[in-house]
């Protein structure tokens, strides 16, 4: 009957499409922007194959776990991610996006006039064996007040948590963010109009650590692609400075990769949210 049945849900991912020997020549250099010295000086090993725990590969498990979480949350709760910014090129402000133009972009950014001017920049840096970073918009909607805890699992501090997990993720902002540092009081209050209406959204849909019953929104920053084609310098594992070319199949943006892992991660926190309300108000 495709349901739960209060059981752990196991599952398995195969990945069928490997090129170990791509790695081969990396068994004894430690890559830039790579986990490989933290991790040989935390463990005394590392895997060089892709990067090994430290691969995005397995955020695959999230992406599964997320989607069962979604299910959970269901149909009244929308969780969606887009690319606001890469390469250095900014897209129309989100509030003015037709989500729809997600899918047509190859670089899942709804602003289509962005989306072309992004696409052609990452190909340049491609070109030139080099890779882009940018920042992932995530809205959620339909949540209801109340979300979270008041203290020190307040509801930004889990999705900052569970965000700042991802490969690759640098930086974090809800609502206006930093920005909203420069906003004076009367600016920032997201206060009712005269007919009741609240208008704007500048703590992104949390007060108090709590759902505010607004929009959900924050902007995650991922750093550009460490594995490049470029010529780099890089210390060996006997300490000596060597010239570095990474090989391989590569991505120069991994943005659009990015959205399917931001979604997942915040419907698990989103999930354990709502359940711990159920168990506070037993309902």
């Amino acid at each position: 009957r495709r349901l739960s049945l209060g059981t752990p849900i196991a599952f398995m991912v195969r990945n069928s499409n490997t090129k170990p020997a791509d790695y081969d020549a990396l068994t004894d250099v430690f890559r830039p922007g790579h986990a490989d010295a933290t991790y040989q000086a935390k463990y005394g090993l590392r895997d060089v194959r892709g990067g090994g725990r430290s691969s995005a590969r397995e955020t695959a498990a999230r992406v599964v776990a997320g989607a069962l979480a979604k299910q959970l949350l269901g149909p009244s709760v929308v969780i969606r991610a887009a690319v606001e910014r890469a390469a250095g090129i900014q897209a129309m402000p989100p509030t003015s996006w037709d989500w729809a133009n997600r899918e047509l972009s190859p670089v899942a950014c709804p602003d289509l006039i962005a989306s072309a001017a992004i696409e052609a920049e990452v190909a340049r840096r491609r070109a030139d064996g080099d890779s882009a970073g940018g920042v992932v918009y995530l809205e959620i909607l339909g949540l209801p007040l109340g979300l979270g805890e008041p203290v020190f699992d307040k509801l930004h501090a889990a999705l900052g948590h569970a965000m700042l997990s991802i490969n690759s993720v640098k930086g974090i902002e809800f609502g206006d963010g930093f920005a909203g540092a420069d906003l004076r009081g009367s600016e920032h209050n997201d206060a009712p109009s005269l007919d009741g209406s609240v208008r704007s959204n500048h703590e992104g849909g949390i007060t108090g650590g709590l759902s505010n019953g607004r929009p959900l929104t924050l902007r995650i920053a991922f750093k550009p692609v460490s594995s490049i084609a470029k010529d780099q310098l890089a210390y060996s594992s006997d300490g000596q400075v060597q010239k570095l070319q990474i090989n391989g199949r590569h991505d120069a943006l991994v943005l659009p990769r990015a959205l399917p892992i931001v979604e997942a991660m915040a419907a698990l926190v989103l999930a354990d949210a709502l359940l711990l309300q159920k168990i506070h108000f037993k309902q």
